[in-house]
């Protein structure tokens, strides 16, 4: 078994058998040279060497040309080494200043290491076979494209069908089996492949989980199927893994075809695995299910934040003020887009903040809270939003081992009650509006313009307001000590 970790697709190449059947090249194979399989070993190029050892300037995969001019007189290493370079085949040339007959000690080795060998007529320049293969690459090439762009057609339309059908049509268009597995190895979807799956395709899948970024794994199995495996994008260190086999090697094509299911199987599985879980954690709330096994359902923890945002400058512009652009970027289904506009969304870790304000959001991230704690984090998440807006970049709540975990929640709230409860009784007595002009004011420092700006009234009335709010809490605002005492009974409110 061999075993190989990809990390992009492979070049463009054609079959040996291709090359050596082209009857204008007059070319005649050594049959007691080929093992099984050989014609159908990949050229991705033929080039012209007369190293004594070329092996070290080789990519593999190469038809390697020759007339012998620095050949040894027992070709043996020589042999051995391009073989191990990964030499698809070595083309020896016949010409009369040089060797007019293959030489026998040649024919042995190319025998007795594996390597096939092509005997070239005098007729025959090595040029024209450069050129032969070169146009044979570019033909498949083309075909590979064709291939590909109907492949993706195909798919496209299955994965409407659901993930099912999408890997039976990927499994038809390579003409192979496919498992989709899940964490642990479990099988989530499945066509034609063998269960349980061979024990070198567990060895396989475990390479490529220790890796990063876009690659791929491949194999081979005793029985003679190759294997290829890679993750299922768009996330590139995604748990489920796409792994197909097959008793043919796998071209440049195959896997583009490949990856076009892997993203497919990405886009449609996590679809399907939201609608799933939004479905069964709607039902047991309905049943009485309580709200941290809800969460732990949808997120994976019975812990979250709110995360909430509003839009920044010129705003999030058509696609980054869709449902599914802030499900994708926030990784939480639990994402509500309101009028303004503005979003709120529940996560089950901090989320990176830094990127929404790029498209256009101006977001902060509350607290860590039990679904309980949810209604509550509206408060704290809305003096969150006021402090980002008076600083114009995101901001998170304070490390739970902080400030903040100095005072018992109790005590907080009380706090916060007793101090703000003179405002609150005037603004629902006459509708002052007095604690969130005295949140706004306080998140931009006292200043009255930027103040009045965000709350869309004239500065003037931003005055009389914080001068009801001084007069009704008996404090002077001119002291920075009792500004922030304000300001954490805002925060603890």
């Amino acid at each position: 078994m061999t075993q190989n970790l990809e990390r992009e697709c492979a070049e463009v190449n054609v079959p040996l058998r291709t090359v050596v059947g082209n009857p204008e090249l007059a070319l005649d194979v050594v049959r007691e040279t080929l093992v099984p399989g050989a014609l159908d070993a990949p050229v991705r190029w033929a080039h012209v060497s007369e190293l004594d050892d070329p092996a070290p300037y080789l990519l593999g995969a190469e038809l390697v040309l020759t007339a012998g001019v620095n050949l040894p007189r027992e070709p043996g290493h020589y042999v051995r080494r391009l073989r191990d370079a990964g030499v698809t085949a070595l083309g020896f040339g016949l010409t009369p200043t040089v060797s007019e007959t293959l030489p026998k000690p040649l024919r042995d080795a190319c025998v007795r290491h594996g390597l096939p060998l092509v005997v070239v007529p005098p007729r025959t320049p090595f040029l024209a076979i450069s050129r032969a293969v070169a146009v044979a690459l570019a033909e498949a090439g083309q075909r590979e494209q064709r291939r590909t762009a109907i492949a993706r057609e195909a798919l496209t339309r299955a994965a409407g069908d659901g993930m099912g059908a999408l890997v039976t049509a990927l499994a038809e268009r390579l003409r192979g089996w496919v498992a989709l597995v899940g964490p642990a190895d479990a099988l989530v979807a499945s066509h034609d492949a063998p269960q349980p799956l061979p024990p070198e395709v567990a060895d396989l899948l475990t390479t490529l989980r220790a890796g990063t970024g876009v690659r791929s794994a491949t194999t081979e199995l005793p029985d003679g199927t190759y294997v290829v495996a890679q993750p299922v994008y768009p996330q590139a260190t995604a748990a489920h893994l796409l792994v197909l086999g097959r008793r043919r090697r796998f071209g440049g094509g195959d896997r583009a075809i490949l990856a076009v299911g892997a993203a497919l199987l990405g886009l449609v599985g996590r679809a399907g695995s939201d609608t799933a879980e939004l479905g069964a954690a709607a039902t047991g709330l309905l049943l009485g299910q309580g709200g941290a096994d809800v969460l732990t359902t949808l997120l994976g923890t019975g812990e979250c934040r709110l995360v909430a945002g509003v839009a920044h400058r010129l705003g999030p512009d058509e696609v980054a003020v869709r449902h599914d652009w802030l499900r994708a970027r926030l990784d939480t289904p639990l994402v509500q887009v309101l009028p303004g506009p503005r979003f709120l969304a529940v996560v089950g870790a901090s989320p990176e903040l830094g990127g929404l304000r790029e498209h256009g959001w101006l977001a902060v991230a509350g607290s860590p809270v039990t679904a309980d704690g949810l209604p509550g984090a509206l408060a704290e998440a809305q003096l969150l939003l006021a402090r980002a807006q008076a600083l114009g970049r995101p901001v998170a709540a304070a490390d739970p081992l902080g400030f903040d975990a100095l005072v018992a929640p109790g005590a907080a709230a009380g706090f916060a009650e007793r101090v703000l409860a003179p405002l609150r009784e005037l603004d629902r007595a006459h509708d002052r509006e007095l604690v969130p002009t005295l949140r706004t004011w306080l998140a931009h420092h006292g200043g009255w313009d930027r103040t009045a700006a965000e709350l869309g009234v004239h500065r003037n009335s931003v005055r009389h307001r914080i001068g009801q709010a001084e007069r009704a809490l008996g404090v002077d605002l001119a002291d920075p000590e009792t500004r922030m005492r304000l300001w954490f009974a805002l925060r603890w409110s």
